[in-house]
């Protein structure tokens, strides 16, 4: 899935890093790894569960430095093995209709020989919620978790 120039409702971050696709997709759908790395420090993600296949539930609770909760729920659209997530906030499990759609998610992994060109590209509704995500501080917060995901994958077996 490609992003068009003029996609006035996306905010993209891209970064090469030194790890093969598959421990990176590894860290986006185990949960035990996306505890490790998916919040940028010092919050942390209280529990994530994950049923990586088109359709099945994502939930993910990302914990504050005062102990506030905010649970993610979400469903996957698309799931290419080591190349590609799709994933809504749109839905929730079973395919409910969440109660505010905010976004769509595309996380590539493009095999450079040993390293990954990775790419996550958020797709917005509005133009408004696209600029209320980067003014929350969309490149600077997936920033610092991409820098933590790096640095996991760089700990784990190749």
């Amino acid at each position: 899935m490609s992003t068009p120039a003029d996609d006035t409702h996306a905010l993209t971050l891209e970064r090469i890093i030194d790890a093969p696709p598959a421990l990176l997709y590894r860290a986006w759908t185990e949960p035990e790894l996306i505890k490790q790395w998916f919040t940028p420090r010092p919050w942390s993600v209280a529990s994530a569960e994950t049923d990586v296949r088109p359709g099945g539930a994502t939930l993910i609770v990302m914990r504050s430095p005062e102990g506030e909760d905010f649970p993610n729920r979400g469903v996957y659209l698309e799931v290419v093995p080591n190349r590609r997530l799709v994933f809504t906030d749109a839905f929730t499990e079973a395919w409910l209709p969440s109660g505010k759609a905010f976004m769509v998610v595309t996380i590539s992994f493009e095999d450079l020989g040993g390293q990954t060109r990775y790419t996550a590209t958020v797709r917005h509704w509005t133009e408004a919620d696209r600029a209320q995500h980067e003014a929350m501080g969309f490149h600077a917060g997936w920033g610092k978790a991409t820098d933590q995901l790096a640095e996991l994958v760089a700990t784990l077996p190749r």
